[in-house]
């Protein structure tokens, strides 16, 4: 169900996260490795199809990676929109950490993962993406979408990266603060975007049991 708005000139963004890979259940850093869904992540990605098979969407966009976009078009299906790819929705880029389990990332980058445990804005992995830098691009990305398509409701299938940022994003909590809040795979959220301000409407829902298996 889409919250309540009062502004006609509202733009209104459904965040979906990818349904789950078997690398979510292995807990493995994914990044930009483009691994697929596994069979649970279908049937998630089918259950939030039916939960938001009524609301109208105007446009729908998705990271370029399959997880996001598979997800994406088993939700479309539901629609007459086609999905709309944005490199810009992409899970961050982990560099070195990428194909590792957390714990093998800590083993073998003990300095490097603590600063990531810790948020460090500048932490890039070497050959990655910093928080700074991820934070920024996503930010962009969304308020680029929100603009080109003013006053509409929108849905973005993306990755738990990206979802974190936009949480922030909407309620003002600090990049280096602690996580404090779900980021399930085939979750439901809504922001909305008025007055060149972002707001959290709603969070999570869940049309099904999903992992949250991302750190703090």
């Amino acid at each position: 169900m889409i919250p309540s708005l009062v502004s006609v000139t509202t733009t209104r963004v459904c965040l979906v996260r990818h349904g789950e890979t078997a690398w979510n259940a292995d807990r493995r850093i994914q990044g930009q490795i483009d691994s697929p869904l596994n069979s649970i992540g279908i049937a998630q990605a089918h259950a939030a199809a039916r939960w938001l098979s009524k609301v109208q969407f105007t446009a729908i966009y998705s990271s370029d990676l399959q997880r996001a976009h598979r997800t994406a078009e088993i939700i479309a299906a539901h629609h007459t929109q086609p999905v709309r790819l944005h490199g810009g929705l992409r899970e961050r880029m982990y560099g070195k950490f990428q194909g590792l389990t957390y714990a093998e990332a800590e083993q073998r980058y003990p300095r490097a993962y603590r600063r990531f445990h810790d948020r460090d804005p500048d932490e890039n992995f070497r050959s990655g993406e910093s928080l700074s830098e991820f934070s920024r691009r996503v930010r962009a990305a969304l308020h680029a979408i929100a603009q080109a398509q003013r006053g509409a409701a929108l849905l973005v299938v993306a990755h738990g990266g990206v979802l974190d940022i936009a949480y922030r994003m909407a309620t003002g909590l600090p990049l280096t603060a602690p996580r404090d809040f779900v980021i399930s795979n085939a979750g439901v959220s809504w922001i909305a975007h008025a007055n060149g301000g972002w707001q959290l409407q709603s969070w999570n829902a869940m049309p099904i049991a999903g992992l949250d298996e991302l750190p703090g």
